[in-house]
């Protein structure tokens, strides 16, 4: 699955939303670093606030970064790039794909990578071992669309409280979509969640019962309808798997 996947998005243009819309972006040169883990997946406290889910990203399977301008105070976090090395003999001419998690800083670097990703960058096992001496390598990059598997995902953080405190993460925004608000509806109108870290959004004192939430993503005009209600009894920790699924 990955080979044919890094082979069938290896385009120009993405169409994105309409068929008339095309998406390109010119590489950009940077440096990369890693990071250790003992699984080689990501880790679970990145500033995302993804949680175990952040380990390893639905399809994206470990294969993640912290990222240090691309991070944008949290408007970064699960977006997705194409990294490649450049160092001949040793570097993969398709690189990794990776979804950013955490924010991360090494030596004039844009992306601290997970073993699982910073492996991708070599052409075979042997490669990867070389490259691992070299410790940050120079590399071009670009974002592309993200291909996570399934609906868009309601997950409430552990730190909230039914009732008295709310805080939520969404999950799973394929394409080049960036979470840009959340609303709540409330007292017969809707207001805003903030932004409280990376990926979360909070809202304090949300209301008893049902919560309806909508959000909206850069690129798009309208407001995200997810089509559900989270229930009355939603637990800290549990997700909620909404009936849309972006593009």
């Amino acid at each position: 699955m990955e080979l044919s996947f890094k082979h069938h998005i290896g385009l120009v243009c993405i169409i994105l939303l309409f068929p008339a819309l095309c998406y390109c972006q010119e590489y950009t040169k940077s440096r990369a670093t890693f990071y250790s883990t003992s699984d080689g997946y990501g880790t679970p406290t990145g500033a995302c606030g993804f949680g175990e889910y952040g380990r390893k990203m639905n399809w994206y399977d470990g294969s993640v970064a912290g990222v240090s301008g691309l991070w944008r105070n949290g408007v970064g976090c699960g977006t997705c790039y194409q990294v490649k090395c450049l160092i001949e003999n040793l570097c993969d001419e398709n690189g990794a794909y990776l979804a950013a998690t955490d924010q991360g800083y090494g030596d004039n670097t844009d992306f601290v990578m997970s073993p699982r990703a910073f492996t991708q960058l070599g052409h075979d096992e042997n490669a990867y071992e070389e490259l691992k001496k070299y410790g940050t390598v120079d590399i071009e990059y670009r974002r592309v669309p993200c291909s996570y598997t399934g609906n868009v995902v309601f997950y409430i953080k552990e730190s909230s409280s039914n009732p008295g405190y709310f805080a939520v993460v969404i999950l799973n925004v394929n394409g080049i979509n960036d979470v840009t608000a959340v609303e709540l509806w409330q007292s017969g109108e809707w207001k805003a969640l903030n932004r409280n870290y990376g990926a979360v959004f909070d809202f304090a004192n949300p209301p008893s019962g049902e919560i309806r939430l909508r959000f909206k993503v850069s690129g798009m005009s309208d407001w995200v309808d997810p089509r559900i209600v989270i229930p009355s009894y939603w637990q800290p920790g549990s997700t909620y798997v909404t009936e849309v699924q972006l593009k």
